[in-house]
């Protein structure tokens, strides 16, 4: 009988347990979560104490050098990050983007009219698959297929948002839960990135990690999950949008069964590269339009 494993434990790279019903190709694996916190920058996680995901930087592996794509603006990598490619392909190139209203068309759809997003792949190819989106940030769900989710919710503020995931998991048991956070770009708009306050927003977003990581262990949920935490972009000053580094890098930080333990991703990894490895670890096919590439160097047996 599988005995129940810590948080910490777990988080320490002991995901050898067999796993019944295997979903995808990376053994051992029946859940992704992936927490997206708007504006964690880099170096907002090597100032601040995160003590979570400094746990999951060492039992998993990672990059402080992720690449956001142009414009650093929300809409545009977000929608990256869940469309397996970037705005030449998907249209999604400002803000101001609609479903409706748009310069640049996209070179596909798929099920919900607009580019196909992992939520909707994933939904075609596993109808069976429980998913959730739980967004902080109002604009977030315009840029997914909504009746691809089982709940798609926004929340008042990050605690409420996370505090939904939360019930979600205990009540669901999701193949696949999104949470994205939007009170650290906030302080970096009001009081500047790497700011104290920013830094203490920063420490939040890692508290509620915390939560939901706990959350995930109480559901017997976490020794068969891979768990990925990134961003959309950075910042400099009080903004986003711009053409330097400090916008354009974004960490990306997994764990998991398959995953390498305390591996440094050297290889260049963009924020599309997302999609496509939540595709590769649930074995499915990614449509033809995007080019994201799965981050095959993040697991063992690659």
């Amino acid at each position: 009988m599988r005995t129940r494993l810590s948080a910490f434990a777990a988080l320490a790279g002991i995901f050898s347990l067999p796993c019944i019903g295997q979903t995808g190709p990376v053994h051992g694996v029946r859940h992704v979560v992936i927490v997206g916190a708007d504006g964690l920058s880099p170096d907002g996680l090597l100032h601040a104490k995160v003590p979570n995901i400094d746990r999951l930087r060492r039992s998993g592996a990672y990059t402080y050098h992720a690449r956001g794509v142009m414009p650093t603006s929300s809409s545009p990598n977000w929608a990256s990050m869940i469309m397996g490619a970037g705005p030449e392909q998907h249209g999604v190139t400002s803000n101001d983007w609609q479903p409706d209203k748009f310069e640049i068309p996209p070179v596909c759809a798929g099920s919900g009219g607009i580019f196909p997003t992992i939520f909707g792949v994933l939904r075609q190819q596993r109808p069976q698959a429980v998913i959730g989106l739980f967004h902080d940030w109002d604009g977030f769900a315009r840029l997914m297929e909504r009746k691809a989710a089982d709940a798609v919710e926004r929340g008042d503020g990050p605690v409420e948002t996370m505090r939904k995931a939360v019930d979600f998991v205990k009540s669901r048991r999701p193949s696949f839960l999104f949470v994205q956070l939007d009170h650290v770009d906030s302080a970096g708009h009001k009081h500047g990135y790497g700011s104290p306050e920013y830094l203490t927003a920063v420490e939040e977003a890692d508290r509620l990690i915390g939560d939901l990581l706990r959350a995930l262990e109480n559901a017997r949920l976490l020794e068969e999950s891979v768990f990925l935490v990134t961003a959309d972009h950075g910042g400099v000053g009080k903004k986003h949008g711009g053409a330097t580094m400090a916008e354009l890098e974004i960490p990306w930080i997994v764990t998991g069964p398959g995953v390498v333990k305390g591996r440094e991703l050297r290889a260049p990894l963009n924020i599309y590269d997302t999609a496509a490895t939540v595709a590769y670890i649930f074995g499915l096919k990614p449509p033809a339009c995007w080019i994201g590439q799965p981050v095959r160097d993040a697991f063992s047996g690659k």
